[in-house]
């Protein structure tokens, strides 16, 4: 999720009160309040776009049956049941689509990672309205929101087989893996992102190496800046590193190339998140005294990119941003960080990718672990070259199912030979 070196004025709207019906937002009648405004990212499901993903991937029912779910609840206990259940269905049921598992209703690619991103959208949106028969406080419809979260992106369903303290079964390696949200879809709201669509179909899989098996889980991650302010990737990544053979996170890229990044820093651009926010400065983590500017991957990076794994080329990119040390202007290195600069960008750029990467490294070091991690970087996700334009473009395309499923392919190469080494 490298986002191209322009400066964007900070917008910052978290939420705006627009008149929503409840069919929009999946609430039946007489169980919604349809004053309550929805944020940027729901209001967006209105669209024509998300509404056809929904409709092509027989997704479009999910945020219905789960607004009766909720009306049906007459507790806190019970509507906390009712959103774990719900959003714990909704991530397997995209996971089995992706991996060809069950009945696949609609026409769209069982590969495809919209449904998912719409669907849960559908779900926030309900949650938000729901006016329930009992009180109900902000903080446990917090609650419930931060549930639903974790369970239809799977960070609940992260089990590796084995004993809890034991590290891995005999021949088995574990490698965790994380992917994203679509983002960009004010300028394009069909986009699909193919770190999600990977992280869909690896969950939970088994690949063979020459040394041995390597056992996958997967989890998603939001394009918003606030949620990684609260520590969403450590709370989720905490449980599980410790235990672990080597993980990585994934996030869409450049176009034409995989990039094995070398260097996170610890700065936040400008561009804004799927909320339209923006949240420039030093990224925000606990103890922030002992925070260094630069964290670098573990993976073995001369390996993976020495090894075909695919279609594109995959690149160790080393290039960072730092304000050198007595410097006061960013200054672009191609071959890493200097001795006591500042991060402005990491090789994966300023935006939540670099982020994640940083993050989760930081945390590989704070917990003293001596394991392969890092960031991967895939090429971005191309429509067919006569549908580009967002405004008569179709949902879908043979050049863009075909490019997915490479990406993805290659994504699961990539982490084959990583585990390989």
């Amino acid at each position: 999720m490298r986002r191209l070196r322009v400066r964007l004025a900070a917008v910052v709207v978290a939420s705006i009160a627009l008149p929503v019906t409840p069919a929009m937002a999946g609430q039946p009648a007489g169980c919604a309040d349809d004053s309550v405004g929805l944020t940027v990212e729901e209001q967006r499901l209105d669209k024509a776009a998300p509404q056809e993903i929904l409709r092509r991937s027989g997704f479009g029912s999910v945020a219905p049956r789960f607004a009766r779910a909720l009306c049906g609840a007459d507790s806190y206990g019970q509507a906390r049941k009712a959103v774990a259940l719900h959003g714990q269905r909704l991530w397997q049921r995209a996971v089995e689509r992706a991996q060809g598992r069950g009945p696949a209703a609609g026409d769209l690619s069982r590969l495809d990672d919209r449904p998912l991103y719409w669907a849960r959208l559908g779900m926030t949106a309900a949650l938000r309205q729901w006016d329930p028969g009992f009180e109900l406080t902000d903080a446990q419809r917090t609650e419930l929101m931060d549930e639903l979260e974790r369970g239809s992106r799977g960070h609940d369903a992260i089990r590796f087989p084995g004993g809890a303290e034991s590290g891995t079964e005999k021949g088995l390696k574990r490698v965790l893996v994380t992917g994203f949200d679509p983002f960009t879809l004010d300028e394009d709201i069909r986009i699909s992102n193919p770190s999600g669509a990977g992280a869909l179909a690896l969950d939970g899989t088994v690949v063979r190496t020459d040394a041995g098996r390597v056992r996958i889980e997967t989890a998603m991650f939001p394009v918003r800046w606030d949620d990684f302010t609260r520590g969403t990737v450590e709370r989720a990544l905490r449980p599980h590193l410790p235990r672990v053979d080597m993980f990585t996170t994934v996030s869409q890229g450049r176009p034409g190339r995989f990039d094995i990044e070398r260097h996170n820093g610890a700065w936040r651009g400008t561009f804004p998140d799927n909320e339209n926010v923006s949240a420039s400065g030093t990224v925000p983590v606990s103890d922030p005294s002992t925070q260094p500017q630069w964290t670098s991957t573990t993976l073995p990076y001369q390996d993976v990119t020495g090894t075909p794994t695919g279609r594109f080329p995959v690149q160790d990119n080393t290039e960072v941003v730092e304000i050198p040390a007595g410097g006061s202007e960013p200054v672009t290195r191609p071959d890493g960080p200097t001795e006591g600069s500042t991060a402005r960008e990491g090789g994966g750029g300023d935006y939540l990718s670099n982020e994640i990467a940083y993050r989760a490294t930081l945390l590989r070091d704070r917990l003293g672990l001596d394991v392969p991690g890092g960031h991967v970087h895939t090429p971005v996700l191309e429509f067919g070259a006569g549908n580009t334009d967002p405004e008569t473009g179709e949902i879908t395309d043979p050049d863009f199912v075909r490019n997915r499923q490479d990406i993805v392919d290659q994504v699961r190469s990539i982490i084959r030979v990583a585990a390989e080494h």
